[in-house]
């Protein structure tokens, strides 16, 4: 049986049960914590994120892909914590997002990528702990001369190591196809790669290219619509179903790009994002599902969509 890794050791992927595939606990910036540690709540953050996990655990929940990297305060060992008291397994992520060390822009990807290949076989911060993806981004503007460096060295990493990568993107600006170009450019096998936050836009002819290119799509932004001019869930949810219908929901994944504590914001904006959501990392569990199928997606191929998709996804299968 196929192992990846987890906060917890190997973790068989038959095991992986319902699966969210782009989320987050904690979210700061590199550094701050060792340094100005009474900045963040991390006691705080800990205990909302047992009783979350735990609450997500009860109603289904078994996996999270956390894909905070190095650049957004990853802490793996609260992520530990967080698994051993709730229940919930998690894998975590090396590679880089949008916050690049100044120290990145002039390395060679090779460089960059023996990095993400210690943590994923030796581990994270001398913990032992293991990445099982690697999460690299690119925003508004596209594919910058630093972010194309992440890009090769993540292609590189993963050619060595096996492990799939997820991607950062601004769907509107169809970046996704940018990154493609250069994976595609560093020989990945496509059917490695998931190109996140695609539910940004509802524009299907650049869905569907991707999806025919044999990459994996995440509709990872629930509940969405708070960017000027992007989807409300609810348009989300029929985008889905149009590629559900166009024969492609086993090459999809859902998820929230949500967070217990996010520092990058001011508090009052995370106090807004609460209110827009209480159900936090449930919202699918709760909200979507159902109305996938009140649009006439039969439960069976709902269940599949965070079950069977992201055991082939680390799975490697087409």
């Amino acid at each position: 049986m196929p192992t990846i890794n987890s906060v917890l050791g190997p973790l068989d992927t038959a095991n992986l049960g319902y699966t969210l595939s782009h989320e987050h606990v904690m979210v700061s910036s590199a550094g701050i914590q060792a340094t100005y540690p009474e900045f963040l709540d991390r006691r705080g953050t800990l205990e909302r994120a047992v009783a979350e996990m735990s609450q997500a655990h009860r109603e289904g929940v078994r996996t999270i892909v956390d894909v905070t990297t190095l650049d957004l305060g990853r802490d793996v060992r609260l992520l530990e914590e967080v698994s051993r008291r709730s229940g919930v397994q998690f894998i975590v992520a090396t590679g880089t997002w949008r916050d690049i060390p100044r120290v990145f822009w002039g390395a060679k990807p090779d460089q960059i990528a023996d990095l993400y290949v210690r943590e994923i076989e030796t581990g994270i911060d001398g913990t032992g702990i293991k990445a099982g993806v690697i999460k690299v981004a690119n925003d508004q503007g596209g594919v910058t001369p630093e972010g194309e460096i992440i890009l090769r060295a993540a292609a590189r990493a993963s050619n060595r190591t096996g492990v799939p990568i997820s991607t950062h993107t601004w769907a509107p600006e169809r970046v996704g196809e940018q990154q493609v170009r250069i994976f595609e450019q560093e020989g990945v096998p496509l059917n490695r790669v998931y190109i996140g936050h695609s539910n940004d836009t509802t524009d299907l002819d650049y869905l569907l290219g991707l999806l025919r290119r044999g990459v994996w799509i995440g509709l990872d932004r629930y509940p969405g619509g708070r960017a000027p001019g992007t989807p409300n869930w609810e348009q989300r949810t029929e985008t889905a179903k149009r590629l559900i219908d166009a024969g492609f929901g086993h090459r999809i994944m859902l998820s929230h790009d949500w967070s217990v504590t996010l520092s990058i914001v001011s508090l009052e904006l995370q106090a807004e994002r609460a209110r827009y959501n209480p159900d936090g990392y449930l919202f699918i569990k709760r909200r979507v599902e159902p109305r996938l199928v009140e649009l006439g997606v039969s439960r069976v191929a709902v269940g599949r969509i965070n079950t069977e998709n992201p055991r082939r996804f680390f799975e490697g299968l087409p």
